[in-house]
């Protein structure tokens, strides 16, 4: 744009390169440092957040990196050979002089054959421009009509600014508040939902169901299916272990699956419709647990989660039912499930010492016994063949066996004397856990659920102010974790490599600029961005989310580039005496089409991302896009509306900002310079007395 401006202004085109790639070359350097310097801390990051955007900060470092070197080198050269040699564009005429080889094969190979190259490409995307530019020609007529109106209208919008600096800054600031006022009620998620038109049901039966009625259930639940055009496909699968996605491998017969496939096209509420059917269904009965999942990325963990800990098995289970009864109550948290329920019927046995050491018994040799004796020991190998067959022995049949056939095992003799196990322990039939689960070698009862209707944050709130007021037994702790968790690490690890780019990019503007003050000016356009990106989260109705976060991390580098063209020009004509109305007058109006291209060409550059579009080189059309659109919309809303938002403002508040500081300049120097005349007046003074 800059060698453009100077070819309008009649400059040949070697002038123009050499002149408007100089004028400009330091705000390049610096926008592109900036940028880097915002994407380099998120290299940094942790846990799920580093999962998602390490690659991609890595990937946009380096291509910023190299589009600097062609930005300083291949644009100008390409610019320069538009108008001939750059000798002939300079008006260089060089007089004929024998060339030794060495120099006839570097002009070859590094002027000729690179000149003739790119003349060749340049002929080629001529024809291809021309053919292009026709059928862009009704976008590019509104575009120039919509520049021009926008160059009309905007020394006007800037005279008023700056005569009312108070009253924009105070709008600003009343803007951001409100946005910052805004946070806590646009709720916070993890990552986006994705509509994958898939999902499924685990659900769980009494304990001790058997296989054939749990598979009756789950049919019965499944027929509700039939015959609705939204669904694909479904199935269902009942018994054995390796139901859960979670893989705990504690399913059995009274446990099964339904799985879902969506019919193609159909749209996340009407796979909302689908899934609060199966649900109603699945409540009506009364009898079955059930847990809703979906294929997932980067976490197998639900979004909340509480975990509760203690050694006493009795105080964990007594603890955990309490804590989901309450929990069970809080809106927008649904299928919530406990491990610590209890499971299958089983036989405890209570060995008494002090009988044991009467008999002269030992604790570990009668459960040895008692185990063989029940589970069987094998006590030859019969040999057909190349096989061998264990013989297992054991007392009673474990499918009819009942607690007397227990009580009356013989667990030892003494003199001949058979001494049975009702003699030395108690039998009891209890319902034991289902499963006894261990986080970090603590035994703990894990309550999970899902979300319906209502952010995580907002979810995760009202968990936590449950847990502060439930009274637990001592020894018996309780916490919030699940993806509630990784979202508080995701977010704090994001918040500090925002920080660190902020710092960043401020020891670069600094170095840039030499100057340790008008950093602060370009940093105050990052707030202006902030509004933009909340306010589009607030529009569109969606929540705050890491992705959301890293385009605001993505938007400050944007952001700032344009506020660094804009200072670093006014630096510019500021070297040359210019007063400072006009100085900001100018460079408003100089810097307007470059600052405008930047955000116009990113904006339809992510207006693909945003509204879902993808190309299917299969098929070779455009289609509505699948999950991954669905992931990458919220950042794609946040940088455009963010980006415009800033755009505006930027054209508008940094001026104000500019010319406050620029007059605060003013005033030091005058002041300094009347403190120069004072001084001298008296030194004139002193003189006089002294010579007197």
């Amino acid at each position: 744009e800059s060698i453009f401006k100077h070819r309008e202004a009649g400059a040949s085109a070697f002038e123009a390169a050499r002149d408007g790639a100089s004028e400009v070359g330091r705000a390049v350097v610096a926008s592109t440092l900036t940028t880097v310097a915002v994407f380099l801390p998120v290299v940094f990051l942790q846990g799920i957040a580093a999962q998602l955007f390490r690659d991609m900060a890595l990937t946009v470092s380096f291509a910023l990196i190299a589009s600097l070197a062609v930005a300083l080198t291949l644009i100008p050269m390409m610019s320069a050979l538009a108008g001939g040699s750059p000798a002939e564009s300079a008006g260089v005429v060089s007089a004929a002089q024998p060339e030794g080889k060495l120099r006839r094969f570097f002009r070859l190979v590094f002027l000729d054959l690179p000149s003739h190259l790119v003349r060749g490409i340049r002929f080629v995307l001529r024809w291809v421009g021309k053919g292009l530019a026709l059928l862009a020609l009704p976008l590019s007529k509104a575009f120039d009509k919509t520049l021009g109106a926008i160059a009309a209208a905007y020394p006007h919008v800037l005279r008023g600014a700056l005569r009312t600096r108070l009253v924009v800054l105070a709008i600003v600031l009343v803007a951001f508040a409100g946005s910052i006022w805004m946070i806590p009620r646009l709720g916070f998620d993890l990552v986006p939902t994705l509509s994958q038109g898939e999902f499924s049901f685990l659900v769980e039966l009494p304990e001790g169901t058997p296989l054939e009625i749990t598979d009756r259930f789950i049919n019965d639940v499944e027929s509700v299916l039939d015959g609705n055009d939204l669904v694909a496909s479904h199935s269902s699968m009942a018994g054995g272990r390796g139901l859960s996605l979670t893989n705990t491998g504690t399913e059995g017969e009274n446990a099964g699956r339904i799985q879902v496939r969506m019919a193609d096209g159909t749209t996340p509420e009407q796979e909302s419709s689908v899934i609060s059917e199966l649900r109603g269904e699945l409540e009506i009965s009364g009898l079955a647990r059930f847990k809703f999942e979906r294929p997932t990325f980067f976490s197998f963990r639900t979004p909340i989660e509480v975990e509760v800990y203690s050694d006493n098995l009795t105080e964990l289970h007594l603890a955990t039912t309490e804590l989901k009864e309450r929990i069970d109550q809080i809106p927008g948290l649904v299928d919530v499930k406990s491990s610590a329920e209890l499971g299958n019927p089983e036989l405890q046995i209570s060995f008494d010492r002090n009988q044991l050491s009467q008999l002269g018994l030992n604790l570990g040799d009668v459960a040895d016994t008692l185990r063989k004796k029940v589970q069987g020991d094998v006590a030859t190998r019969f040999t057909e063949g190349d096989r061998e067959i264990d013989i297992v022995v054991r007392s009673v049949d474990l499918g009819q066996a009942s607690v007397g056939d227990v009580n009356n095992f013989i667990i030892a003799q003494r003199d001949n004397v058979p001494i049975y196990l009702k003699t030395v322990a108690k039998v009891n039939l209890v319902e034991g856990p289902s499963e006894i689960r261990r986080i970090g070698q603590k035994r703990t009862g894990v309550i999970s659920g899902n979300l319906a209707g209502r952010d995580m944050g907002a979810v995760a709130a009202d968990v936590r102010a449950v847990l502060a007021d439930t009274p637990l037994p001592a020894g018996v702790t309780a916490a919030l974790s699940g993806q509630e968790e990784e979202r508080t690490e995701a977010v704090r690890s994001l918040m500090m490599a925002m920080a660190l780019a902020v710092f960043l990019v401020y020891l670069v503007m600094a170095s840039q600029f030499e100057s340790f003050l008008h950093p602060f000016i370009i940093i105050f356009t990052l707030p202006l961005g902030a509004i933009g990106v909340i306010g589009a989260l607030a529009i569109t109705g969606r929540s705050i989310n890491i992705v959301a976060m890293i385009g605001a991390v993505m938007l400050a580098g944007i952001v700032v580039n344009n506020a660094i063209v804009l200072l670093d020009f006014g630096e510019r004509l500021g070297a040359t005496g210019m007063p400072r109305r006009q100085r900001i007058m100018e460079t408003g109006l100089r810097r307007l089409r470059p600052v405008l291209l930047t955000a116009v060409t990113t904006i339809l550059g992510l207006i693909p991302l945003s509204t879902g579009f993808e190309f299917d080189f299969t098929a070779f059309r455009f289609s509505g896009g699948g999950e991954s659109s669905q992931w990458w919309q919220t950042m794609g809303v946040a940088v455009i509306f963010g980006l415009a938002f800033a755009t505006f403002l930027t054209l508008v508040v940094l001026p104000v900002l500019y010319d406050s500081l620029l007059q605060w300049r003013e005033w030091r120097a005058r002041r300094k310079s009347g403190s120069k005349t004072i001084e001298a007046e008296d030194q004139v003074v002193a003189n006089r007395e002294l010579v007197a």
